[in-house]
């Protein structure tokens, strides 16, 4: 349908397009997806500043990138890290802004953080940690970036990578409970259990950790897609995923299994500076999350072991000399029975 929906009408379970008419439905699947998080400051309204969410933002950054000098990317997470790596082998000037006293503060460990801010560095991007924009100035497009310490940076081109905001208005309007997100279930059905909710739109639980998220990666999309039309068809399955993301940054894949909140304990496999090394976060000896660069292995088996709870030995994560796949077999056979993550 080439309309968007304007309302939903749960008593007679039915949608309003915003051409007026209206279609019925049995069930109804809510994949609204969220937007980039804007900035309020002066002159956020300028030419050239912009987010990275559709193909269209994708087609709109790669011409900027072929004709613009200096770029200043506002938020250093992934997006952000990804489009300085791509525009500084393009040989623009770069600088990342980061409001954080690290990169990649909400994601990943001081370690992993330092590691990419020291590659990005060396490759020349001009990192500038605990630094927030206050406005912009130019006439129709952007020319420059404002610092709160009243620094201006030269930017003919500007990203904005600051997160995004669920699109949750459709169900809220309609009643349905929201909370950073649709809240569902476990089988993503919604406070309607007519009207499911999945994606980036969904606040959902996670049994492994026994908590609840909105998470935003193309697998959480397309496993929860899966579970809603499982449910709907009668053969009800509740999603239990070990989450899982990725980057590329130069010539670095990072694979990241699992989510780290909570850990309290960080153990490192192989040399950072060769390029290819592992990061396991760990918390009561069960392990939480890893961090993988050019580690498939790593990566693959810690997916393993974080869905099966497993408590691997500290000494022997750390151990490049035992494989992997050892390693996945001693500590499956060490599964915990109580469930720290969650604590």
């Amino acid at each position: 349908m080439a309309s968007s929906v304007t309302g939903l009408d749960r008593v007679k379970q039915q949608i309003q397009l915003a051409d007026k008419t209206k279609h019925k439905y049995s069930h109804l699947i809510l994949a609204t997806g969220a937007r980039p998080r804007q900035l309020s400051c002066p002159g956020a309204s300028l030419g050239n500043i912009m987010a990275l969410r559709s193909l269209a933002d994708a087609d709109r950054l790669r011409a900027g990138l072929a004709t613009k000098k200096n770029l200043v990317i506002i938020g250093g997470g992934y997006v952000g890290l990804e489009c300085a790596a791509t525009a500084i082998k393009q040989g623009l000037n770069v600088t990342l802004l980061e409001a954080e006293e690290r990169l990649l503060a909400r994601v990943t460990g001081p370690q992993l953080a330092g590691f990419f801010a020291d590659i990005h560095q060396k490759a020349g991007v001009d990192i500038r940690l605990a630094s927030k924009a206050s406005g912009f100035v130019g006439d129709k497009d952007v020319q420059g970036v404002v610092l709160e310490t009243g620094e201006v940076l030269p930017a003919d081109l500007v990203l904005v990578g600051i997160g995004v905001v669920p699109n949750q208005e459709l169900a809220k309007k309609a009643g349905i409970d929201c909370d950073n997100g649709i809240i569902v279930d476990d089988l993503c059905r919604s406070s309607d259990e007519r009207v499911f909710a999945i994606g980036d739109v969904s606040y959902h639980p996670n049994a492994i950790y026994q908590s609840n998220w909105r998470l935003e990666s193309v697998h959480n999309a397309i496993e929860q897609g899966k579970t809603a039309a499982l449910c709907i068809a009668g053969k009800a399955k509740p999603y239990a995923q070990v989450p899982w993301f990725w980057s590329d940054q130069y010539d670095l894949k990072l694979q990241m299994a699992g989510i780290n909140t909570g850990y309290d304990q960080v153990i490192i496999r192989g040399e950072m500076t060769s390029g290819s090394f592992a990061v396991f976060y760990l918390k009561d000896r069960v392990l939480l999350a890893c961090d993988a660069v050019n580690s498939p292995a790593e990566y693959m088996g810690s997916r393993l072991l974080i869905g099966k709870q497993a408590m691997p030995d500290p000494a022997s994560l750390a151990d490049i000399s035992i494989a992997m796949k050892e390693l996945m077999n001693n500590a499956c056979g060490n599964k915990t029975t109580a469930n720290p993550i969650g604590d």
